[in-house]
């Protein structure tokens, strides 16, 4: 595999360790003040990033710039997920310093991203497509300028919207035999494989396995139990909406917030409106618990025309991000 990026005056490259997660945290918090990212992240969630599941491996999957005083200056990281089945994903992350920019340390992360991702690619599946993904906060110029020049392609482009909850909240009614219960940990399993079946036909998504499930999305520490419910047919999952509360963000968007991490309704119970009940639930729960806004994202060329359900619910864009990405 991949050791590091080519040398950069100034900087020795070697693998992340759970002892600089302090450090690091103070280069990813110098990042965000520069780029002004949607996403903020803790020093819990850059530990959990590097080591937080059985396929993650940060002596093989991730790289620090430390300057001749010790002080990081630039990192990367690749990752793929288990149980991709269509395409294998290696998704690209990392980042200079605001200071240390316009010295070609990009571009040589990049280089190694790159690189990294087609091995572990290779080594997951020999054989069948596979793709190097790296996510973009729209505005940021210099990094896709950057991502062109590696021959990367912008792939998608998502919406963040946020529906404000001191105006009314729809009240909907569900067909006869649907009920819409809240999310409990007993339903984890049955969501998991409605989650896995509605987004078979979502561009760049991938079946979810137990583990990658438990530890990103209803074990994590950010799920909201209370915020997130499910819709039933008999003993059925027609859909879900799974709600997480990102307090890191807060501060810098100015409001606070439930962001729902996934929203999918299978494809017997579509039309019959199941995504509007749960999102609607999600907005009374969020209010009744004196949070300012309902957030979440959307694939502008979702196949389901997921953005006129949004807006006709009262959601607005607030900023956007990009997905570059090159098939291998």
């Amino acid at each position: 595999m991949s050791s590091s990026p080519a040398p950069v005056a100034g900087l020795r490259w070697r693998p992340i360790t759970a002892q600089d997660v302090p450090n690091w945290h103070g280069l990813v918090r110098a990042i965000e003040a520069a780029d002004d990212p949607a996403e903020r992240y803790t020093a819990e969630d850059l530990h959990d990033e590097l080591l937080d599941g059985s396929w993650k491996d940060p002596v093989r999957d991730s790289t620090i710039g430390i300057d001749d005083d010790g002080v990081p200056r630039a990192f990367g990281h690749v990752q793929v997920l288990p149980g991709d089945v269509r395409t294998v994903r290696a998704f690209c992350w990392g980042g200079v310093h605001p200071q240390w920019r316009g010295r070609g340390i990009g571009r040589e992360l990049l280089a190694w991203q790159e690189r990294l991702g087609r091995e572990k690619i290779a080594a997951a599946r020999p054989t069948g497509p596979g793709r190097v993904l790296v996510n973009v906060d729209d505005g940021l110029t210099a990094t896709e300028s950057l991502l062109d020049r590696a021959g990367f392609r912008r792939l998608r482009v998502y919406l963040e919207l946020t529906r404000p909850l001191d105006v009314g909240i729809p009240a909907p009614s569900l067909r006869e035999g649907l009920q819409l219960v809240p999310y409990e940990a007993s339903l984890s399993e049955a969501v998991r494989l409605a989650h896995n079946e509605a987004f078979a036909d979502h561009w760049g998504s991938e079946p979810r396995d137990r583990e990658n499930w438990e530890r990103q999305s209803v074990g994590g520490r950010y799920f909201r139990p209370a915020w997130s419910f499910v819709v039933l047919d008999g003993e059925e999952v027609a859909g879900y909406s799974l709600t997480s509360a990102y307090e890191q963000d807060w501060a810098a968007q100015g409001y606070s917030a439930g962001w729902t991490d996934l929203l999918g309704v299978r494809r017997p119970w579509r039309r019959a409106g199941v995504a509007t009940a749960l999102l609607a639930a999600t907005m009374r729960a969020l209010r009744e618990d004196g949070i300012e806004c309902a957030d979440l994202g959307v694939d502008v060329e979702n196949p389901n025309r997921a953005l006129d359900l949004y807006t006709a619910l009262g959601y607005r864009e607030s900023r956007r991000s990009l997905a570059y990405g090159k098939d291998v």
